[in-house]
């Protein structure tokens, strides 16, 4: 099936009507692209976890147009969820709030709480609105990657990961690049379970409250499994001095074929990309340069550690999970 262009109305109600029928698509968000499915048919959302080899226990994220697109998923939505919801969505930030016993059993993953969101791209947005208005409540969307591997944040992405056979809506490049900030609003005190664009202070800020961490009681999330995000190639995530004197002596060994580096000073690698300095173009390449690394065919990417400050959360998480997936 050929890639469809996500501004074309035509190819949105073809979208829409694939989802009503319980089929899979590939859609873009602002964050990356998704595997979707309509969340509301517990059918259709285990075609995701067999298509991904996803744990059927690992929950999805449930995507809505608004506010009142997340009631018919939730027993109630917490006040501080709404205070989130009003401050960000549409936009790249899912709050966790308890599910409605009967709905989205399959996309929560069994458990007690669903996962929602607003994406905010456009053509997201107008493939759930004609999905509304076919029957369809919300749209489950993981990354459209194979469990584990680098999210997708292009088209050719998608196709490279599941063929031609599957349905998949051209929306550009995706914007933000990584994956929504993740809050858990089901509890006593809301808790961060994934860092993303939208920072930790700015959450605060929208809730008037401290963020927690979590604790071993917290609802499983996508994507917070230790290892992720990972490319074939291995990934080593290094502080620039180390990087600098680990580079100097793979280069002094003529150790640096296949050598791909990921960092803001220039080193003389087989391939070297120049990390941004500002934190949101790098999330805006990240996935993007690992996947062209792996398919240059580096052998390890060593990868410069991003600074410690808050506005590099989710770049660092995505990295610190995308270099646990190797073990010496």
């Amino acid at each position: 099936m050929l890639n469809l262009p996500g501004s074309d109305p035509a190819a949105v109600q073809a979208a829409a009507q694939r989802l009503a029928d319980g089929e899979l698509l590939g859609l873009p968000t602002e964050t990356v692209y998704g595997l979707a499915a309509r969340a509301d048919q517990d059918t259709a959302v285990a075609k995701i976890f067999a298509a991904k080899g996803r744990p059927s226990d690992h929950p999805l994220i449930v995507h809505v147009l608004d506010a009142a697109g997340a009631e018919p998923f939730a027993v109630s939505l917490p006040e501080r969820a709404r205070r989130l919801m009003d401050a960000f969505w549409p936009g790249p930030l899912t709050v966790i709030v308890p599910r409605r016993p009967g709905m989205a059993e399959a996309a929560a993953g069994g458990h007690a709480t669903v996962a929602v969101r607003a994406p905010a791209h456009p053509v997201a947005r107008a493939v759930l609105a004609a999905a509304r208005e076919l029957g369809v409540q919300g749209v489950a969307a993981p990354s459209a990657n194979r469990f584990g591997r680098v999210s997708p944040t292009l088209a050719r992405h998608v196709v490279e990961e599941f063929g031609p056979e599957l349905m998949v809506l051209d929306g550009g490049a995706c914007d933000v690049g990584i994956e929504s900030s993740i809050v858990d609003c089901s509890r006593e005190r809301p808790a961060l379970l994934r860092p993303g664009l939208i920072s930790r202070e700015r959450i605060e800020a929208a809730l008037g409250e401290t963020l927690v961490e979590p604790d071993a009681a917290a609802p499983k999330a996508s994507g917070t499994l230790a290892a992720h995000y990972a490319p074939r190639a291995r990934v080593r995530l290094l502080a620039a001095d180390a990087l600098a004197l680990r580079f100097a002596a793979a280069a002094a060994s003529g150790a640096v074929e296949g050598l791909a580096v990921y960092s803001r000073a220039q080193l003389p690698a087989w391939h070297w990309q120049a990390l941004p300095a500002d934190p949101a173009a790098a999330a805006h390449e990240l996935f993007a340069v690992l996947r062209a690394l792996d398919a240059a065919g580096a052998r390890e990417i060593w990868v410069e550690a991003p600074p410690r400050d808050a506005a590099w959360d989710g770049v660092r998480d995505r990295l610190s999970r995308a270099a646990a997936a190797f073990t010496d």
